[in-house]
């Protein structure tokens, strides 16, 4: 996470929201332990809402009806792990729907029927574990994307998981199918190989994370604090979490806690993108320019254009009116990421600036396509009414 500047955003890992460079840290580098003079506990009221890792994964009534009673035919037809993945893709059973609002546990996504990538694999493993079947999680690493929300920039990733037979099954050959991957929501096109296998503890880091995550966007401190503390004593080999943390002592005052934390997190993984933007500015902020030299470099070698750079230089222009450079800056953005919703409506408005109604009506189509959240769906689609009204008028 970055501090707010004019044209740099307080940068944030959130999973799949997100996910994680610090996925890619192997188990040989990860710390057994969180270091001491890393957690700051004396600095921060108790949060409103005590943190529960139980519950993340806790089999609510509901859950355990729905697997012994509405769909106890067809796990015995299909076979275990055949039904329940049957059960969780098809629109005629759960008809779950993609959602990254907020990070639930698996009973609330079950109870909403909803939910982000992390949210629905972690429904998924309390479903499966209470049916007796293994179950294996992924994570991408490496190819994540970027959105924004308010004065934070966050790093986006995808979580899956994938459920294989019992082993009475395997025995007996009762069932010869082997695993079977869930995906929720869609991977970036070519980015299946940039997939690796993640343990347990680093899903419930991630889900503490993305807690802590939305309870910065929401300004409570103490809160976010506490799931941040979480995060990184799940897994103490996860740098998002501690870059988190770090990000959540800058925003405290904390500035000597927070430049440790980043230290910290670059020795678990030092080109975590994150990290190096969030220690830069932070030495910057104290003109200690020189000591950031090195981590700008490293930030160029791995990163040559900033996120968001060509969006917010298009948002200047289109605030001068000039709607045919604002398009040529939304449509270099748009070749960095091709999926992200608010790229597409940016377009749009500079198009629809320059009179070309069909291809605004195109790429606000695409926004609503791509567009993640119950909310965001719901005003693009009122917008690509209007904007049809008005062709329809003409």
């Amino acid at each position: 996470m970055r501090a707010s500047a004019p044209r740099s955003l307080a940068t944030l890992l959130i999973l799949c929201a997100a996910l994680v460079a610090g996925c890619a840290v192997t188990p040989e580098r990860a710390p057994a332990s969180v270091p001491p003079g890393v957690l700051m506990d004396a600095a921060f009221s108790a949060p409103s809402h005590p943190v529960d890792p139980a519950a993340v994964f806790a089999l609510s009534p509901a859950m355990k009806r729905y697997l012994e009673v509405e769909i106890a035919s067809l796990l015995r037809t299909q076979g275990r792990h055949r039904g329940l993945v049957e059960a969780l893709h098809s629109k005629a059973h759960l008809r779950l729907e993609y959602d990254t609002e907020s990070t639930r546990t698996a009973s609330e996504a079950f109870d909403a029927r909803a939910g982000n990538c992390l949210s629905l694999v972690v429904m998924t493993a309390a479903l499966a574990k209470h049916l007796d079947l293994p179950i294996q999680y992924q994570a991408l690493v490496g190819q994540e994307t970027w959105s924004r929300n308010g004065s934070l920039a966050i790093i986006n990733g995808h979580v899956n998981i994938s459920v294989a037979r019992r082993l009475v099954d395997r025995i007996s050959g009762t069932d010869v199918e082997g695993a079977l991957q869930l995906n929720f929501g869609r991977l970036p096109v070519g980015r299946g190989a940039a997939l690796r296998v993640v343990s347990e503890a680093r899903i419930l880091a991630m889900f503490m994370n993305n807690r802590a995550a939305e309870s910065l966007v929401r300004s409570d401190i103490a809160q976010a604090y506490a799931y941040a503390r979480e995060a990184v004593l799940r897994d103490p080999g996860y740098a998002s979490g501690f870059n988190t943390l770090g990000v959540i002592y800058r925003r405290h005052g904390l500035a000597e806690p927070a430049e440790r934390v980043f230290a910290h997190a670059l020795r678990i993984d030092p080109e975590h993108r994150a990290v190096l933007e969030n220690l830069a500015l932070l030495l910057e902020s104290q003109q200690r320019v020189a000591e950031a030299v090195p981590l700008r470099q490293t930030l160029s070698r791995i990163e040559a254009e900033p996120p968001f750079q060509q969006f917010d230089l298009g948002h200047e222009a289109l605030a001068r009116g000039e709607y045919a450079a604002a398009k040529t800056h939304f449509e270099r953005a748009l070749r960095r990421d091709p999926d992200y919703h608010e790229f597409h409506h940016a377009l749009a408005i500079a198009l629809a600036g320059l009179g070309d109604s069909g291809r605004a009506t195109h790429h606000l189509a695409l926004a609503h396509e791509n567009s993640v959240t119950r909310r965001q769906q719901a005003i693009y689609a009122g917008k690509l009414e209007r904007l049809k009204s008005a062709q329809r008028a003409n």
